[in-house]
């Protein structure tokens, strides 16, 4: 029986190959088609904050659509890696200078004010119809949503993938984080029991 690591680990390289192999201009347009899919169908108060994330390689470009919920009154907030195991949010604002945090993704910089999110768009490698995800490997998205949620915070996550990362079935591992939604190129799905 292979050890859920390892099968993880497949998967992961399994999904990624195919969301690197779409087109570049029909990622851009599945992105956009997304960011109208946010600003129609995620409902929050006005002033909530929502994390977004930099996109990176192949994966879905989220600006469109953090700037179409900035539009309808969030407060947006990029992750700020701290070190090897730990990542804050901290808010984005449009005259807030970026900077590079590695792994080619830029945010906030120190002076950025650290918020709390209450919406998160969660990125991810591959997923699950239970809202199982498979991240990058490093676990800095697990660990901020356990310690966000302890907080009372992060009540709801929405995975940001392409309909080609779904895969079977994700090994349960105890410190996985169920999201309880995601947004595909298809829409919004809801896994009823995530959270």
């Amino acid at each position: 029986m292979t050890e859920p690591r390892a099968l993880k680990r497949a998967l992961r390289q399994e999904a990624l190959a195919r969301r690197d192999a779409l087109d570049p201009s029909w990622r851009i347009e599945a992105a956009l088609r997304m960011a109208d899919a946010a600003r129609d169908r995620i409902a929050f108060e006005h002033g909530s904050i929502v994390s977004g994330f930099w996109p990176m390689r192949s994966e879905v470009d989220v600006r469109p659509m953090m700037f179409a919920l900035r539009e309808k009154g969030a407060r947006l907030a990029l992750p700020a890696i701290l070190d090897k195991t730990t990542i804050v949010f901290r808010e984005l604002t449009r005259e807030g200078r970026l900077v590079d945090m590695g792994f080619g993704t830029s945010g906030p910089g120190e002076e950025a004010e650290m918020l709390d999110p209450s919406i998160m768009l969660v990125p991810l490698a591959a997923f699950d119809r239970r809202g199982h995800r498979i991240g990058y490997g490093a676990g800095y998205y697990d660990r901020a949503i356990a310690r966000l949620q302890a907080n009372g915070h992060a009540q709801r996550l929405i995975g940001i993938a392409f309909d080609c990362q779904e895969v079977a079935n994700v090994p349960d591992e105890p410190h996985d984080v169920v999201i309880g939604e995601i947004l595909t190129e298809s829409g919004l799905r809801s896994f009823a029991g995530a959270g």
